[in-house]
């Protein structure tokens, strides 16, 4: 059985694999893991990644960090700074200079996600649409494993002023009963599966005597970095007799996988762990932001969706990778990304045209990029609100401008001269609409 272990930039010399990776590599790990967030583990070692085709092997992009990530002074900045063994404290002060600006908790998700009990901030917990509450536990605001390009980045950058986190449940469930109208709650991080099966009984236990709750959906990359956590890990067995509890209580229990590439669950064991899941009751849905050098193909996605129809996983979400961190690197052009999706979803049958995307999750919702399309002769991009801070524009339809360099709202323009409908976002911003 293998057993987990994790490393960083402080122990990578003593992963078995570190002999593959050259030298200038090495480097380039050590100086950008002293801006971003860097863990593997010994599965994602082992199982995943191809060793013969590093630096291009997509696992290897997802999970070590990459020189372009960072701006190029930065970048040497910080190499210069590794190099000569410097302080531990100007190599912080450094990063934390860097990092701030990166748009850290893009979206307005601390300042307009959090909500107020008694006129008194509840951070940790984000309420930004009508019907759904998030929650981070305080034990969860960690990982197996990091991908390269999290937008939650500064959850595990040591920017405590930025993070989420809370482990107060008689508050969450105070917070409930004075909103009824909340259906839906979703615990993230980090990710709740680091949490033991106690911790995570601990959680959820009083939500199941919240009449109001009807859904709890638990966000989670363990099914591709440590799938162990449903078959082998010691309360493994706990963990998913809690989810029986959970069905059994008459919860509709939704397990949020992120899967970013088809090979993170093409093996054994995250095929077990699926299945023994599933045993359970609950329902596995998957989402993923759409990466350059990850899965910026239609073929890698249109295989992820088959894959997770046969092992009964729901596509859901196909997002693109938020304003924050290291976007430039990642980024996919919305043009682009319309043209994957479409590709990869035509090739689906019914079941699995279940996928929404590509979605922008900005300020005021999300948003689909629906297509591209002409009107009155002038090229635009079709979007949608398929969730909205403002209940009244979700599943509204608008116009934008087609720019082939765009890759995110604030990219765009509205369209039309003769804008019959307008609506304001929380950043100021005005697009044309018609529903």
């Amino acid at each position: 059985m293998l057993k987990y272990r994790s490393y960083t930039a402080a122990n990578i010399h003593e992963l078995p694999q570190c002999q593959d990776i050259p030298r200038e590599q090495l480097q380039t790990i050590k100086t950008v893991a002293t801006v971003y967030p860097f863990r593997v583990n010994s599965y994602i070692t082992e199982h995943l990644i191809d060793w013969s085709n590093i630096p291009d092997d997509p696992l290897f992009r997802l999970s070590f960090p990459q020189m372009e990530m960072l701006e190029g002074n930065d970048f040497r900045q910080m190499s210069d700074l590794v190099a000569s063994n410097a302080p531990h404290e100007a190599v912080i002060d450094a990063a934390r200079e860097i990092q701030l600006r990166q748009n850290p908790n893009p979206a307005g998700q601390m300042e307009l996600n959090t909500p107020r009990l008694y006129d008194e901030a509840l951070h940790g917990l984000q309420h930004k649409y009508r019907e759904s509450v998030l929650f981070f536990p305080a034990e969860a605001q960690v990982c197996h494993a990091y991908c390269t390009y999290c937008f939650r980045w500064p959850q595990f950058s040591g920017l405590e002023n930025l993070k989420f986190a809370n482990s107060d449940t008689e508050l969450l469930v105070e917070y409930l009963q004075e909103h009824p109208e909340v259906k839906d709650i979703i615990f993230t991080g980090g990710d709740p599966m680091v949490m033991s099966s106690e911790q995570i009984r601990k959680y959820i236990t009083p939500l199941l005597s919240v009449p109001t709750v009807r859904t709890i959906r638990i966000g989670t990359k363990s099914l591709s970095w440590w799938p162990h956590r449903f078959t082998s890990d010691r309360d493994a067995d706990d963990l998913l007799r809690f989810f029986e509890r959970i069905v059994a209580s008459g919860k509709h229990l939704a397990i949020m996988s992120h899967n970013s590439h088809p090979r993170e669950i093409d093996t054994p064991e995250a095929v077990a762990a699926i299945e023994r899941i599933r045993s359970t009751g609950a329902v596995i849905r998957s989402q993923s932001p759409i990466v350059r050098h990850v899965n910026d193909d239609s073929e890698v996605w249109e295989t992820m969706w088959q894959q997770q129809l046969r092992h009964g996983i729901i596509p859901y979400y196909m997002f693109l990778e938020r304003d924050t961190g290291p976007k430039e690197y990642f980024q996919v052009p919305l043009a682009e990304a319309v043209d994957i999706f479409n590709d990869a979803y035509r090739k689906m049958s019914g079941l699995g045209r279940t996928v929404r995307g590509p979605s922008m999750s900005c300020s005021p919702g999300k948003i689909i990029v629906e297509d591209i399309t002409e009107i009155n002769d002038e090229k635009v991009f079709a979007l949608k609100f398929t969730q909205s801070r403002n209940p009244e524009w979700t599943n509204r339809i608008f116009f934008a401008k087609f720019d082939e360099n765009a890759s995110w709202i604030d990219d765009l323009n509205p369209a039309f001269d003769h804008n019959e409908f307008f609506f304001e976002s929380e950043m100021d911003e005005t697009y044309s609409c018609c529903s």
